[in-house]
């Protein structure tokens, strides 16, 4: 049974999400680039009407909800892990060594993928990150158990 949901989600065009990817080029330097998710179907949970989905690779991961105080700052590190990064509450900033430097609030994804970064002249290796404003920011992030990936933007 078609719903009217159905029908008008399948008359739209297919959905895209903007995200940040924080990467490591070949020469250790990190970069941050806007990139979208784009490879939406349409499919069916249950016998919910037709919903937009793009599935991400099959793999372990491991979610962690992190608050960072305010006044918060992270100094020159690298991401644990390649890991999903979605801001709850508050906002933060990401600061990559080509000296981007990107806001992020509730709702804003990234990708953090500086792994492999090599420290240089200034001491800066990875990014630096921190929180804006009078409130924490609250994050949820999705570890993922895989190798990074040195190319922006890999992830449609």
């Amino acid at each position: 049974m078609t719903t009217q949901a159905s029908k008008t989600a399948s008359s739209q065009p297919k959905p895209k999400i903007g995200y940040w990817h924080l990467w490591a080029d070949n020469d250790g330097i990190s970069h941050q680039v806007r990139c979208e998710l784009a490879h939406f179907e349409l499919h069916g949970v249950g016998d919910a009407a037709l919903q937009w989905n793009d599935p991400q690779e099959t793999g372990a991961a491991t979610v962690v909800l992190v608050v960072l105080p305010v006044r918060w700052v992270g100094e020159w590190h690298e991401n644990p892990t390649p890991q999903w990064i979605v801001p709850l509450s508050g906002r933060w900033f990401v600061e990559s060594m080509d000296g981007t430097r990107v806001e992020m609030g509730a709702g804003a994804l990234s990708l953090g993928e500086d792994q492999g970064c090599v420290k240089d002249a200034r001491g800066r290796k990875g990014h630096r990150s921190g929180t804006l404003g009078d409130e924490p920011a609250v994050l949820m992030t999705v570890q993922l158990h895989v190798q990074s990936v040195h190319r922006s933007c890999h992830c449609k």
